[in-house]
């Protein structure tokens, strides 16, 4: 385009608004960006998810399969502006909106008051400790005087526009200005904003911070301290650094006024590549390692990473799960968010459908599934008779669905959760379900992966630790039922949270902590799934369902 074109966009809340484009070669997405509407571009930009879809209402775009006209939905990613056009913007297409933050957590060993920081009362008295996942990041302000809590505060990392996994991040990286611009996004348009929010909710200037301690998966941490991250991506996956690391504030290009560029910011130490220092943190702070008897510690996030104590000895892995869970790829899936259908229940005979939103907004006006709703759908589709084994809906339950309910495109077979028709319509398609198979075979397999190195079954277990912000709101006997946590019983497991934000807590308290899980590092063993002889077979076993 040589020539101003405007767009008219409008949102789900009825907003309208004209967009002036004058720049070439810039995918819808970008526009949309740069102009405050950023779509969740999950994937990169690569074409790979349904994350960014837009409806075009009037006028045309150009894609890279052509030209298309109005009305369709399209990905903004691989769309161009070309002329004048109308577009709608779907609520489950955007990013603004608030996360469902995993702030909570417990922590079950005792601890000293020891603080990692000096610090003078009045003075430099207050430090942060940090969890940065690769979905969301959260804050906690920290009094380093009484060691007690004093604010929180939680959002989106900014680098999510790169992809929501930490591969694509890793593929983003090999662009030496989209590693800047990823350090940049969690630093200063992440943490930063973060710690000022903090500060203002505990009543506290940045001025007073002594120090902070942060915890991450690898490549998030590689991430933060503009560490190339590439190595992760490729065999044999090594690390520039694994140990903990103290870095200064001016070192990772933190700025805040009243913040001084010579805090110091400790890293927690990583496992491996893909078992990094959220986990080694969880591990310390869930108090497995002191268990008597064999624990599990399930971490099902955008990634899922395991580790099991037996025997004093820890065996850990990472699983290749993706992050259907969160939604990506599924017709209709979303991050847990306010207007999220959080909770689903199935009957059959008569056919009724229960749902919970988060937020409690009504259904009609839900804006996707979250990954604990898709869960209890596997659960009770499946034993309601409506799910076979392989999950295909069973034709003699399928035919007793009601009409309305039933949605069926070019083959493709789907549950409608609301009545309406169109491209708002919630449903749950056999395409998601055997994504979402996908994702929990990988789980289940690793799990009976680890299992099977030290010999002992489900039934064994004294503990199943369910961390992450997933698990607070997962349906465990769902989860039980369907296989992701395959062979065990309800009252094994134990919902803790976020114990990477613990685990980050208990470095700024207690800083024998840092020795603590250091040592933890030396003792752990990390098995390459991709390298177990019987995980493809069981893999392919848990494809199914129980």
């Amino acid at each position: 385009m040589s020539h101003a074109t405007h767009i008219q966009v409008e949102l789900e809340s009825g907003e309208r608004r004209e967009i002036p484009v004058t720049r070439d070669n810039h995918s819808l997405a970008d526009v949309l960006a740069a102009h405050g509407l950023p779509l969740n571009t999950r994937c990169g930009q690569r074409g790979l998810c349904r994350g960014c879809e837009v409806d075009l209402r009037e006028g045309s775009l150009q894609t890279d399969s052509g030209a298309v006209n109005a009305p369709v939905t399209v990905q903004a990613c691989r769309a161009r502006l070309t002329s004048q056009a109308h577009i709608h913007i779907p609520a489950r297409s955007r990013i603004e909106h608030l996360p469902q933050v995993g702030e909570t957590f417990e922590i079950a060993i005792p601890y000293a008051h020891q603080p990692l920081f000096p610090f003078v009362p009045g003075g430099r008295d207050t430090a942060f400790a940090v969890d940065v996942g690769t979905t969301t990041v959260v804050v906690l302000l920290v009094d380093l005087v009484t060691g007690e809590v004093l604010s929180r505060a939680g959002a989106f990392n900014e680098q999510i526009r790169f992809g929501d996994n930490v591969i694509t991040r890793i593929e983003a990286a090999r662009k030496p200005e989209n590693l800047a611009a990823m350090q940049r996004a969690i630093v200063m348009e992440t943490i930063q904003p973060l710690l000022l929010r903090a500060g203002e909710r505990a009543g506290r200037s940045v001025n007073r911070i002594a120090g902070g301690a942060i915890a991450g998966n690898t490549t998030m941490l590689h991430l933060l301290v503009g560490e190339d991250p590439t190595p992760l991506g490729i065999a044999p996956f090594t690390p520039r650094f694994i140990a903990g690391k103290k870095v200064l504030a001016s070192d990772i290009k933190l700025v805040a006024e009243g913040l001084a560029p010579e805090t110091p910011m400790q890293l927690l130490p990583g496992f491996s590549a893909y078992v990094g220092a959220d986990i080694t943190a969880g591990v310390f702070a869930s108090g497995m390692v002191f268990d008597p008897t064999p624990s599990l510690l399930v971490d099902i996030g955008t990634n899922g990473e395991i580790v099991l104590q037996s025997g004093g000895k820890l065996t850990a892995c990472a699983t290749a799960a993706g992050p259907a869970f969160e939604g990506c790829g599924l017709r209709c899936g979303t991050r847990a968010r306010e207007g999220a259908v959080s909770d689903l229940r199935l009957t059959l005979n008569p056919f009724q459908l229960e749902t919970k939103t988060i937020g409690n907004i009504p259904l009609a006006r839900a804006n996707g599934l979250c990954g604990s709703a898709y869960v209890d759908f596997l659960a009770t589709a499946r034993s309601s008779g409506l799910l076979g084994v392989a999950g295909r809906f069973t034709a003699a339950a399928w035919e007793n669905v009601p009409a309305q309910n039933r949605f069926t495109d070019e083959g493709e077979r789907a549950l409608r959760l609301t009545e309406t028709n169109g491209a708002g319509a919630l449903r749950v398609s056999e395409v998601d379900v055997a994504l979402l198979l996908q994702a929990k075979a990988a789980i289940g397999a690793g799990i009976e992966i680890l299992l099977e190195t030290a010999g002992i079954r489900a039934t064994d277990l004294g503990r199943v630790y369910l961390a992450g912000g997933f698990g607070m709101h997962l349906n465990v006997a769902h989860a039980i039922a369907i296989g992701l946590l395959p062979g065990f019983r309800e009252e094994q497991v134990r919902v803790v949270g976020n114990m990477a934000l613990a685990g980050a807590l208990l470095a700024l308290v207690d800083r024998t902590t840092l020795d603590e899980m250091e040592n933890l590092r030396t003792q752990v063993e990390v098995i390459e799934l991709n390298l177990a002889a019987d995980f493809e077979d069981r893999y392919i076993d848990h494809l199914m369902l129980p």
